[in-house]
């Protein structure tokens, strides 16, 4: 698996684009990242960046993200709505894919080191790198801000992990930089219909992990309680993960809600949207809209989506574009401006577009344009890729069907019974798609195989064995195709038997396309098995495809007496 990193610098600059695009550069030109998004906010004054890469390149270019920062932001003249402590305020590394946490917290804290090394920019560690148990917590590094630097870097217990121990120019002109690791944070403002910061504070106080200070008597002007150690005693908010604050933004003249999600498993942003929407109207307020800052992983608006639909008891079995609109309209996502989840997706934005093409060359055609691919003087696509394509029709013919019935005037109590079927629908409709173009990157295999040269002795053995495995992976390819498609009747059936009445013929028609999917791979599973060598692996895998086969045969006709005797 590759190793990937994501980096999330958070620049004290949110205003001149010069600045911002002269930082950004720097991270590009050090090489072997991709910038994902760059998110300036006029009124934070605060530019938060992402990029990713290997975790070698990621680290580099964060540090000459944060040496440009150094360079031309001078937080002597900073003014904002949003907390920060130096021209880089914050720089989590992150664990995409091939890494854990742990290493993660490594990188940072000799990343931060460097720093202070050789920019002599003090720098304090936090959540996962943190060396101090307290310093877990990003607003124990940041408290007091920029202003209470002089004061805290003379103070042993407060001074940052790498500094000098006293207050320097440097550090007065670029502050100090919040170096850390952590799992992914979604960064969310939500839009309230008021202008009144304190009343965005009180619901945001209502909500986060930390909740409020208690107080005697009056909640709001009554004194606050302290424990026995002198420390103050806090009324838990309702969020766990969360961490929140009211703020007034004169760009959109509204007060928002903003917070850090910092674990997306125990609260999902959805889970997130309702409370604070349940809290705003509590408060006589409501919630206009929502607005992430920077990106979210595709799960978390699938999650919402289908979320939302459960709760209008709709269909979840539906394209994954649908549900993501579902979840844009159901949190506003775009009452501030246009959302785009290509542009605000990290898995959209890390994907090579040209890469991504060159393996869903089919399925990404037209339907013409698949015909006349096909009817070409080309061997590939062939009988293997068409197979596969009429097994996916089969399967969305029952998601349809499924998808109608969930909805069907006086069938409102068994919708989750057919969106369960839409949903079985969806998986096996996209695991087929994806075998159309597999079959024929199976083809291309063993082309690539006899193109090998075959001089000598060596070269014979190396080619003998590398058409051996495409051979095998050609036939055990139609052979998926033909297990996958089985899964159609299942859900075909269940359809013609208790799915509304008016789709019957859809679902007959998907039962005929599951057995003509499965009869035309074991014709390519039969020809690919009869050029291999190892002929008890060909006897084995024929044998298979054969009782698969049967069954469709026999599935196929009990589906079709189902659906000629409603019609």
């Amino acid at each position: 698996m590759e190793r990937i990193i994501e980096c999330v610098p958070n620049f004290s600059e949110g205003r001149n684009m010069e600045v911002i695009e002269s930082i950004v550069n720097a991270i590009e030109k050090s090489g072997g990242v991709k910038v994902l998004d760059v998110d300036p906010g006029e009124a934070t004054n605060r530019t938060v960046v992402t990029f990713v890469g290997s975790p070698e390149a990621v680290v580099e270019a964060a540090f000459q993200g944060v040496k440009k920062a150094g360079e031309l932001i001078d937080m002597r003249q900073h003014h904002g709505a949003h907390p920060r402590s130096g021209a880089t305020d914050v720089l989590p590394l992150i664990p995409i894919s091939g890494i854990t946490l742990e290493e993660c917290a490594q990188l940072a804290r000799a990343l931060a080191e460097r720093i202070y090394n050789e920019l002599e920019i003090p720098c304090y560690c936090y959540e996962a790198a943190a060396q101090k148990p307290e310093r877990k917590n990003l607003a124990v590094c940041r408290a007091g801000e920029y202003e209470a630097l002089p004061e805290k870097m003379g103070d042993p217990d407060r001074q940052p992990d790498f500094g000098p121990g006293t207050y320097t120019e440097r550090a007065a002109q670029a502050g100090a930089t919040n170096v850390g690791a952590r799992d992914f944070l979604i960064a969310v403002n939500y839009n309230l219909n008021t202008t009144s910061t304190r009343r965005a504070n009180a619901i945001a106080f209502d909500v986060r992990e930390k909740g409020r200070p208690k107080r005697e008597g009056n909640p709001i002007t009554g004194k606050i309680v302290k424990d026995e150690n002198g420390k103050t005693v806090m009324i838990p908010g309702t969020l766990k993960g969360c961490k929140a604050i009211g703020w007034f933004i004169d760009e959109y003249g509204i007060a928002q809600v903003s917070m850090n999600i910092t674990d997306i498993n125990t609260t999902p942003l959805h889970i997130a949207f309702d409370e604070v929407c349940r809290a705003a109207q509590a408060r006589g307020l409501r919630v206009t809209g929502t607005e992430i800052v920077g990106l979210v992983p595709k799960r978390t608006l699938i999650e919402a989506g289908r979320y939302f639909l459960e709760k209008q008891q709709r269909s979840t079995g539906i394209s994954e574009d649908e549900i993501m609109k579902i979840a844009v309209k159901s949190m506003g996502l775009d009452d501030l401006k246009p959302f785009n989840p290509k542009e605000k997706v990290v898995e959209f934005l890390i994907e090579d577009e040209k890469e991504a093409a060159a393996r869903e060359r089919l399925v990404r055609m037209t339907c013409k344009g698949f015909a006349y691919e096909t009817a070409s003087e080309s061997p590939a696509p062939g009988g293997g890729s068409i197979s596969a394509y009429m097994g996916a029709l089969g399967a969305a013919l029952g998601t349809m069907v499924a998808n109608l019935s969930s909805h069907k005037a006086g069938w409102d109590a068994r919708w989750k019974e057919f969106s369960d079927w839409a949903d079985k629908g969806q998986a096996v409709m996209n695991r087929l798609l994806a075998l159309v173009d597999e079959d024929t990157a199976a083809f291309d295999r063993i082309m690539a195989a006899i193109g090998m040269p075959k001089g000598s002795e060596e070269e014979k053995a190396a080619r003998a064995a590398a058409l051996e495995a495409a051979t095998l992976y050609a036939t055990e390819v139609p052979l998926k195709t033909m297990k996958t498609s089985y899964e159609v009747f299942d859900i075909v059936r269940a359809m013609a038997s208790e799915g509304n009445p008016n789709s019957v013929s859809d679902a007959g028609v998907g039962a005929l396309a599951a057995r003509s999917a499965v009869l035309g791979a074991q014709l390519n599973v039969r020809i690919n098995a009869a050029g291999l060598a190892d002929r008890e692996a060909a006897e084995r895998l024929c044998a298979e495809a054969e009782k698969i086969a049967a069954a469709a045969i026999a599935a196929e006709a009990e589906i079709l007496a189902i659906v000629n005797g409603k019609i």
